[in-house]
């Protein structure tokens, strides 16, 4: 993952070194992201998740099509 300012700097970015645009997250989808993904774990009883588990958190977090497809 990296960081960027604006969509405009991921495209030149991506430009410049021949590559595709991924998917591009603003600060709050990847806060959503982050809050489902590591929200729970601390908690004492926590297990990985199921590749199912993990698409249902990708899925809340607003996060669909082939570039968020896992497995």
């Amino acid at each position: 993952m990296l960081l960027f300012r604006s969509e405009e700097e991921v495209r030149a970015w991506c430009a410049g070194r021949g590559r595709e645009v991924g998917a591009i997250l603003g600060l709050d989808g990847l806060m959503a992201l982050a809050r489902g993904w590591y929200g729970d774990r601390l908690d004492p009883g926590w297990r990985p998740r199921t590749l199912e588990a993990s698409q249902r958190v990708l899925a809340r977090a607003g996060l669909a099509g082939d570039f968020w497809r896992l497995g």
